[in-house]
This record gives structure tokens, C-alpha cells and sequence, in this order.
């Protein structure tokens, strides 16, 4: 058998299961790769909001990367909820020698407005986690939080990219699923510019899509595709996963890390 395409989440985990840790594996399922964890944080969270946080010490996280790294090894890397100042850090330095492309998605707040970071921790995702990062994924609120930048528009768009490049990062995705109209994202390097577009879809059940884009685009890279083609797929795959999100408990269901599986049956 041919090995499958060995990609790591590091971020934390949601009880409720649709985004987080668990988004992130069900994705790498669903596309064909092995996903592993480093576990940082616990939320008890649901389709109503996130109840409670607890970070994992660093210790733990540190442990925890080096047992899968050293003995699996890694072919991509996404990172999510990091919660701490000490947690970026520590997370950043053990990406620093990282051979592996890195994703990160600088979770800030969830879907229903809980913070997941720390205001003190902005500052260390901007100097020593974004320099390590192959793809950064922010969408316009953490835009907003990293840069300062109000984004309203395309143009808007354009500049906070240059922004988020300035930080140190080999491309930025700028989500811009927060404007009005046709969902649009910006992909760039500096040099080269993707503009990403796809339908909007009436549904409200979009719980888990910052995670999954992740973790799809991570997945893509692990396969070996340059990072536009890894993004292009990625913004495919979430795009039909939120056509087909879903009712669960009383507020914002997830959306639908197994659409493929159910549509070829």
C-alpha cells in the first residue's frame, strides 16, 4: 500500500465536534491523509457557544509534537486555537526547524464571538508564529486584530494582505467570507495574486469552516501541490461541505466534513 500523506493539527479541541481538533482529522479523513494531533487546549463548547477554555501547559504540547514528529515525521502542518502568549511561542519555536509546509490559521474568536487568545498573545503570533508560517488563513475579524485594518472591501482586502506579509509569512489567504456577496478570498505572496470566488450559500450552519480550510489546505500541500492549486481544493472541498452543513443542538450546526462519502452514495 502507498503510504498515506501524514499531516499534523496543532490547536484545540472542540467537545461539540465541529471545529477544532475534530474538524481538523475529519477533514484529513476525508482527503486522503493520516491526521495526528498535539492537543492544546480544551473547550467545552456546543452549537451555542464555548462554556469554558483550559490550555494545556507547554510542557505537554512540547511533548507531545516531539513523540509524533520524531518517531511518524510529518509531511504539512496546520496550527489553530493556541490560546496563550507561552503557547505561540512554544509552538512557534518547534515549527522554527519545521522541514514540513506550515498552515496557520491565527484563531482568535469563535464562530459565536468567544475569544480563544489571549489580547497579550497578538503580539507573538505576529513576530514569531506568522514568520514560520507557509499559508496564513486569517479572516477579517483576525485581519482586523493583526493589522488593524478594517477591511470592507476588495481593496481593503488587497491591503491587509500586504500588511500580514510584512509579518513574515510565504503567503496570506485573506478570507473575505464576512463581506457582503459572493464569497471572495485573496491569495498572494506579494508577487502573484489569486482572487478565490464561489456562491454564497444560505445556510447557517457553517460551524468549523476557519478549521477545515486549514486543514484541507494542509492536507493539499502534504499531496505535494504548489500552494495555489492546495488552496484552490481546499476552497472546494469547504465550500461544498457548507452547502451541506447541518442542524445540531439548538444554535450553529457544523458543516459537513463527509459531504463527498454521502454524495457517492
Amino acid at each position: 500500500m502507498t503510504a498515506l500523506p501524514r499531516v499534523l493539527t496543532i490547536a484545540g479541541s472542540d467537545s461539540g465536534g465541529g471545529a477544532g481538533i475534530q474538524a481538523d482529522l475529519k477533514t484529513m479523513l476525508a482527503l486522503g491523509a493520516h491526521g495526528m494531533s498535539v492537543l492544546t487546549a480544551v473547550t467545552a463548547q456546543n452549537s451555542l457557544g464555548v462554556q469554558g477554555a483550559w490550555e494545556l501547559p507547554v510542557e505537554a504540547v512540547r511533548a507531545q509534537y516531539r513523540s509524533v514528529v520524531d518517531d511518524i515525521g510529518v509531511q504539512a502542518v496546520k496550527t489553530g486555537m493556541l490560546a496563550s502568549p507561552s503557547l505561540v511561542a512554544a509552538v512557534a519555536g518547534l515549527l522554527s526547524d519545521a522541514t514540513a509546509p506550515v498552515v496557520v490559521d491565527p484563531v482568535s474568536v469563535s464562530k459565536h464571538g468567544d475569544k480563544l487568545l489571549a489580547d497579550d498573545a497578538l503580539d507573538a503570533v505576529r513576530n514569531t508564529l506568522l514568520p514560520v508560517a507557509t499559508v496564513a488563513t486569517p479572516n477579517l475579524d483576525e485581519v482586523a486584530q493583526l493589522t488593524g485594518i478594517e477591511v470592507t472591501d476588495e481593496s481593503g482586502m488587497r491591503r491587509a494582505a500586504a500588511r500580514l506579509l510584512g509579518y513574515g509569512p510565504r503567503w496570506v489567504l485573506v478570507k473575505g467570507g464576512h463581506l457582503p456577496g459572493e464569497a471572495v478570498d485573496l491569495l498572494t505572496d506579494g508577487g502573484e495574486e489569486h482572487w478565490l470566488r464561489a456562491p454564497r450559500h444560505d445556510n447557517r450552519h457553517t460551524h468549523g469552516t476557519g478549521c477545515t480550510l486549514a486543514s484541507a489546505i494542509a492536507v493539499g500541500l502534504a499531496h505535494g501541490l504548489p500552494v495555489p492549486d492546495a488552496v484552490r481544493q481546499a476552497k472546494d472541498y469547504v465550500t461544498a461541505a457548507i452547502a451541506a452543513g447541518f442542524a445540531l443542538g439548538a444554535g450553529i450546526g457544523p458543516v459537513d466534513h463527509g459531504w463527498r462519502m454521502r454524495a457517492q452514495t
